[in-house]
């Protein structure tokens, strides 16, 4: 019963607490096509703007394609090896470009912490300053891949560094100096599932990284370079990405077309909610701000962007939808 309480206590505090979604958020992907473009949302779901990235697309099968911190955004260019970096501007739903920032080879994930803007390529992770002229456009540090073989998928940010996923089968960290800047080659955490097959997204939040082990049906708790928790994902097949939202993890399960709900606390990741939202497609990202969640799948002739009210149960309420006619739309982020 002590068990018990300890979750039941947490969801009360948290019910307590909700608020709506805050009506200023806009939601962005991107096109991925060969002329890259921000597609850039209302919360119903319509399209407020279409912005080049001056760049071109072609990535795959990764997460955190677009990341956002405060007015700040930026989206990978695959296909030409860049990144854009955009900054919010005076009106609703506008983004102005702010630098096109080369990268080592062509960029599948992006991130930002410590004032740093983090980009994943294929082979290497690598870290550039912000200060108040923007992103710098040349790196203050980098380390190369564990595997390096075009397999990356995901970059996060966790305390004193980064975690990155590559789906030949690493989980691995880099560590970060005192400035935020790469400083340190990539390591294998500890204590990876002997069953690993294909660690694909995660979300972090302080030390703690959530990382998906997406062909075993499994999602692992990663802190300190050690995996310390594994649960599996149940009836629904394939978590492949996933975000956070105080309490709750959504996983985002591709193959089974669905949205699952757990609960994470200390070493604890619940499932409590197998399914809280279907698609017609399979989902390729996820992500929550400002009191949405937005989800990208693509169902082999179309995009969608479905966008939805997460209320203090963590439950999700349709409350846009958007038809892309592009099956390679890529990376989704809340802006606000």
């Amino acid at each position: 019963m002590t068990r018990y309480f300890g979750l039941a206590a947490l969801l009360l505090i948290i019910a307590g607490t909700a608020q709506a979604h805050d009506e200023t958020a806009f939601v962005v992907t991107a096109s991925n096509a060969a002329s890259n473009q921000l597609l850039v949302y209302s919360p119903t779901g319509v399209l407020l703007r279409q912005i080049p990235t001056q760049g071109q697309g072609g990535v795959g099968g990764n997460a955190g394609g677009i990341a956002q911190d405060r007015d700040r955004l930026a989206v990978v260019n695959f296909g030409s090896g860049n990144v854009s970096v955009f900054t919010k501007g005076r009106t609703h739903g506008d983004l102005r470009l702010e630098r096109v920032i080369p990268a080592l080879t062509s960029p599948v994930s992006v991130a930002f912490g410590n004032d740093h803007l983090y980009i994943l390529t294929t082979t290497h992770v690598e870290s550039h300053a912000i200060d108040r002229g923007g992103v710098a456009s040349t790196a203050d540090g980098s380390a190369a891949l564990l595997h390096a073989d075009g397999s990356a998928a995901q970059v996060g940010v966790v305390t004193g560094q980064l975690i990155i996923s590559e789906k030949s089968n690493a989980i691995e960290t880099v560590n970060l100096n005192r400035h935020g800047a790469v400083a340190g080659a990539a390591t294998l955490v500890a204590d990876i599932p002997a069953n690993v097959n294909a660690p694909f997204g995660l979300a972090t939040r302080g030390g703690d990284a959530y990382v998906t082990i997406a062909h075993a049906d499994e999602i692992s708790l990663v802190r300190h370079d050690e995996v310390l928790t594994v649960t599996g994902s149940g009836t629904q097949h394939a978590p492949c990405w996933v975000t956070l939202d105080g309490p709750f993890l959504f996983s985002a399960n591709s193959p089974s077309h669905s949205v699952s709900r757990y609960v994470v606390y200390g070493q604890k990741i619940i499932q409590n909610a197998a399914v809280v939202a279907t698609f017609n497609g399979s989902p390729t990202d996820i992500t929550y701000g400002a009191g949405l969640a937005a989800v990208v799948d693509s169902n082999g002739t179309v995009s969608h962007l479905s966008i939805f009210d997460v209320d203090e149960d963590g439950d999700f309420g349709l409350v846009g939808v958007a038809t892309i006619n592009s099956v390679a739309t890529n990376g989704v982020a809340v802006i606000y």
